[in-house]
C-alpha cells in the first residue's frame, strides 16, 4: 500500500507542477497573453497609422512635385487660394443664402 500512496503523490505532485505551469502561462510571467493580446492590439493600430501617414505623405508629394512643375496647378490654386485674376477678367461673387430660415419674432405684434 505505501507504494501505491507513493505514486498517488507523485502523479498528483506532477498534476500540480502541470496546472502551474499552465497558470504561470496564461496569467504569469513578464507578460501573459492577455498583455500580448494588448500589444498586438496597439502593433495593429500603429500600423494602420503608419500606413495612414504614408498613403498621407504621397499625395503631399505628389501634390509638391504638381505645383512646381504644371503651371495650370498653379494658377488653379491662385485662383481659388488668394483670389488672384487675370488681367480682363472680373470677379463676381454671389452673395449665399442663409443655411437655416429666419426666426418670426411673434411677440412684436402685426408690422
Amino acid at each position: 500500500m505505501s507504494e501505491r500512496s507513493g505514486r498517488l503523490r507523485f502523479q498528483a505532485l506532477l498534476v500540480f507542477l502541470w496546472a502551474g505551469a499552465a497558470y504561470h502561462l496564461v496569467f504569469g510571467g513578464m507578460y501573459s497573453v492577455f498583455d500580448v493580446r494588448t500589444l498586438e492590439d496597439q502593433r495593429d493600430s500603429v500600423t494602420a497609422r503608419i500606413d495612414e501617414l504614408i498613403a498621407r505623405t504621397d499625395s503631399l508629394v505628389h501634390r509638391g512635385d504638381s505645383l512646381a512643375n504644371v503651371p495650370a496647378a498653379i494658377e488653379r490654386v491662385a485662383r481659388e487660394k488668394y483670389g488672384l485674376l487675370r488681367d480682363g477678367e472680373v470677379l463676381v461673387r454671389f452673395k449665399s443664402r442663409p443655411t437655416e430660415p429666419a426666426v418670426l419674432d411673434d411677440r412684436r405684434g402685426p408690422l
